[in-house]
């Protein structure tokens, strides 16, 4: 506990007042370490409050039960993810390449958001209903970047699709359910990103209707 009183003052350590996306921000973080460290069961809205060094008045202002703030715990997760896929959907490289480089970097934040999450990650699955509630938004916003990236590939002749809607949400669909065997290590396993990329570039590749040259 006093690790995290600790930093909390580290990050007011000029005791101004913090704003109040700052005081939520902090009461997150503060939840998301004692998620990680002991689990959501074992965690209480005590232990957060007294952690944080804000009490439970103030926890109570941004915050109604635990679950609310494991909601915004796993909200504040999704868009760390959601920002390295923009990074990555405004890249200058070609649709093809860039098809790739989401599927890989979705995957590989995933596994990493999961792991640095300790004892919280098994909540991703036995809770799974929700986090299903949480990322309905992200989803559709990954949707909607492949819908983007794919329509830029067929003007530029890259793709042969008939319907990009259809396509975008079957490409995430697929991507959502390697999630679980990517994290577990169940895929390519032993095997190094720069040697499965060629296989899954060709397959990929091949199911958009036309291949690299």
């Amino acid at each position: 506990m006093h690790t995290h009183y600790v930093v909390c003052n580290i990050v007011n350590h000029h005791n101004r007042p913090m704003s109040i996306s700052k005081t939520r921000q902090l009461l997150v973080d503060v939840a998301r370490q004692l998620f990680a460290k002991n689990g959501l069961e074992s965690t209480t809205m005590n232990d957060i409050a007294q952690a944080s060094g804000k009490g439970r008045r103030t926890l109570y202002t941004y915050f109604k039960s635990k679950e609310d703030i494991y909601y915004a715990v796993i909200e504040t997760e999704l868009e760390r993810l959601s920002e390295k896929l923009d990074e990555v959907a405004a890249r200058k490289i070609s649709p093809q390449d860039k098809v790739i480089e989401l599927i890989y970097t979705h995957l590989s934040m995933i596994r990493e958001t999961v792991v640095r999450n300790g004892n919280l990650r098994a909540e991703f699955f036995r809770n799974i209903w929700m986090v299903e509630k949480v990322r309905k938004h992200f989803d559709l916003a990954e949707v909607e970047l492949f819908r983007k990236v794919f329509t830029e590939g067929k003007e530029d002749g890259e793709f042969d699709i008939e319907n990009v809607n259809l396509v975008a949400d079957i490409t995430h669909y697929c991507i959502k359910g390697l999630e679980v065997p990517y994290i577990y290590g169940r895929i390519a396993h032993g095997m190094k990103e720069e040697d499965t990329k060629p296989q899954v570039a060709k397959f990929v590749y091949g199911a958009l209707g036309k291949h690299r040259v």
